[in-house]
């Protein structure tokens, strides 16, 4: 891995809910190196936006730091942590809740540009023209309102709104959730040619494991806010050692359907964080637990060279 631009340590994250406290996040621990496309995947409900957020500054941490170029975000003041907004940016799941239907593509384009008071107005919406054709969108799309277009043209706003700051790190949260099998093809093709051409660096959040494989140089497994196993993208589709990750690698469609499968199919949802299970959180689905997982939290392990698991088995070996 290249130098860390983000480094994580033991983020926290717990929400309180009508008196009742939600464990959200627990010791999440990761790096990711300048121009690097890392995957954050596991089931709804297992942290992902969260930690998305969280690392950005846009939730506040219950506890843990994050750094950014060598700089504890999670201590900078207000005005510090605008300043330092452009060099981090967000493209948000939803097309058509992230767009003020209110605003020209123009004013939308340039808000950040205004609120960070760069440039003149006639430079801002320069700027904006550039990003639309940055994201292959015409420029004199500013002049129009988001209603105006498809959710895979909105989805290309969003991300030509993330560009408008020149950003050196972007988290997309589930950018392609939202959109037609047929565009969710161009749109990760898109961010993938933009990762490459601007040098960009990503956290790239999804459910949907064939996409991360295709786009993420490294893959975290993210179960109930906590982290069952890193590896290169190459390593986790080839070898995965947790049997969650296992489990979420084998509902992968195969294009041919007389292939072979091995399905490892999960027995239940996944837990409530108001009520998460002792030891292991994974241990009430895992196919491989023993009785010592209610008892011992496993610690993330490095198994291989640049792999790491988090499995109590390993810990008694």
């Amino acid at each position: 891995m290249s130098e860390p631009l983000l480094s994580v340590r033991d983020l926290e994250k717990d929400y309180v809910s009508g008196g009742t406290k939600l464990t959200i996040l627990r010791g999440i621990t990761f790096e990711i190196g300048k121009g690097e496309v890392v995957g954050l995947v596991g089931e709804s409900g297992s942290g992902k936006t969260t930690i998305g957020r969280a690392v950005l500054r846009l939730i506040e941490p219950t506890a843990g730091s994050v750094s950014f170029a060598g700089r504890e975000i999670t201590k900078l003041s207000a005005s510090e942590l605008r300043r330092a907004r452009p060099r981090m940016q967000y493209i948000f799941q939803d097309p058509f809740a992230s767009l003020s239907p209110r605003m020209t593509i123009g004013e939308i384009l340039t808000e950040g540009l205004r609120i960070q008071k760069i440039g003149t107005s006639k430079e801002r919406i320069e700027r904006a023209r550039k990003a639309l054709e940055q994201v292959d969108l015409p420029a004199d799309a500013v002049n129009r309102y988001a209603h105006e277009f498809s959710g895979g043209q909105r989805q290309r706003i969003g991300i030509a709104r993330a560009l408008t700051l020149s950003p050196e790190f972007i988290v997309a949260d589930e950018p392609v959730s939202a959109l037609d099998v047929s565009i969710q093809a161009q749109v990760i093709n898109l961010l993938r040619d933009l990762q490459q051409r601007l040098g960009l660096t990503m956290l790239f959040i999804s459910h949907d494991l064939a996409v991360v494989e295709y786009i993420c140089d490294r893959v975290i497994v993210l179960y109930l806010g906590r982290i069952m196993e890193i590896a290169t993208s190459a390593e986790l589709y080839a070898r995965p050692e947790h049997p969650y990750t296992r489990a979420l690698l084998s509902a992968i469609p195969s294009p041919d359907p007389d292939a072979p499968r091995n399905r490892q199919v999960l027995k239940g949802d996944i837990p409530s964080p108001a009520n998460p299970p002792s030891g292991c959180v994974f241990r009430t689905r895992c196919p491989n637990a023993l009785p010592k997982c209610a008892d011992l939290v496993p610690q993330l392990r490095e198994t291989s060279p640049g792999h790491f698991k988090a499995c109590i088995r390993d810990d008694l070996n």
